[in-house]
């Protein structure tokens, strides 16, 4: 039985990944870690939780001892916004906090997910149908840290044998935690304002097209490369992969069959536009789909009737 360390457990894709790990191999197997966010009671509840600073080696060595930690999901980040607003934090928290980890799983003999992203694609990559190995050059701090965190893993894979892996994720949508400074946030807020009967201004200009995916499908893409046989595993760190791509007004269109009175007008945020016009349409995901059988099962029509559904259920919990 694994026994899982998840650091950056209450952000947006730890807060949803906890409970599945823990609903598959255990509450008291899977220990969420967290920084300075107070989680919900169920979410400690549920399993043990700690607070920890990622770049602090002795803190995170003693976690691993005392709960026999095996595989760690290293998600704490800063998000691509939120980076560009404070670089020398995003570096000391991106890269100093992978690092730091890394080295824990190399000592302690731990796997390692590290979650990659479409930001670490840049203006001159190719972007429709982005190739698993191109040209990455982003330009900006936090695609920096993450190509730099996937060649860091491959060399700790190669180095040391720490059996690192990750994908590049695309946009994520979820309904359980609000925006945190994501570039693609626009897929998310957008839910939320459509659900309260409230217009909705895009910080995105119409015709944005990126990479999407609904964080069901991204769970489930995390799990399944980790316990995936290391045997058929070539490119690790970090493949492709992808479920959907849109425009602002797509979304708009979908989100419009479901409430027909919902509206949306547009307010471009010059740094999140910048940002997103530097990155892929669509990558191409056929490197995980042929070594680890990769197969998305949400499009934008599913994603936004199960969005709708769950985020009704959310506000009026709230209210």
């Amino acid at each position: 039985m694994k026994r899982i360390l998840v650091t950056g457990a209450t952000g947006q894709i730890g807060s949803e990944l906890v409970p599945v790990l823990r609903d598959k191999y255990g509450s008291d197997n899977v220990v969420a870690a967290g920084h300075r966010r107070k989680p919900e009671d169920e979410f400690i509840d549920s399993g043990p939780y700690e607070t920890i600073e990622t770049t602090d080696a002795e803190s995170i060595s003693a976690l691993v001892k005392k709960y026999r930690i095996d595989t760690i999901y290293h998600l704490a980040a800063l998000l691509s916004a939120k980076a560009e607003e404070n670089p020398q934090l995003a570096w000391h928290i991106n890269m100093n906090g992978l690092q730091t980890v890394l080295e824990v799983a190399r000592h302690h003999h731990c796997a390692l997910f590290f979650p990659s992203s479409i930001g670490a694609f840049g203006p001159s990559t190719p972007p429709d149908n982005t190739p698993q190995v191109t040209l990455q050059r982003p330009n900006t701090l936090y695609g920096i840290t993450k190509v730099a965190g996937e060649l860091l893993c491959d060399y700790y894979f190669k180095k040391y044998d720490v059996d690192a892996r990750g994908v590049r994720f695309p946009g994520l949508i979820s309904y359980k935690t609000l925006p945190g400074g994501g570039t693609t946030d626009y897929a998310v807020e957008i839910f939320y304002a459509a659900v309260k009967n409230e217009p909705y201004r895009c910080f995105l200009k119409e015709g944005t097209r990126l990479d999407m995916m609904y964080m069901p499908d991204a769970i489930r893409a995390a799990i399944e490369l980790m316990e995936a046989d290391a045997r058929i595993l070539t490119h690790r760190n970090a493949y492709n992969i992808t479920a959907m791509s849109f425009t602002p007004d797509q979304l708009y269109a979908s989100i419009k069959k479901e409430l027909p009175g919902f509206s949306m007008t547009y307010e471009v945020d010059p740094l999140r536009q910048a940002i997103a016009d530097s990155w892929p349409h669509k990558m191409d995901d056929s490197a995980a789909r042929a070594e680890w059988g990769w197969q998305p099962e949400y499009d934008i029509e599913s994603m936004t009737k199960d969005m709708i559904e769950k985020l009704r259920k959310e506000v009026s919990n709230v209210t």
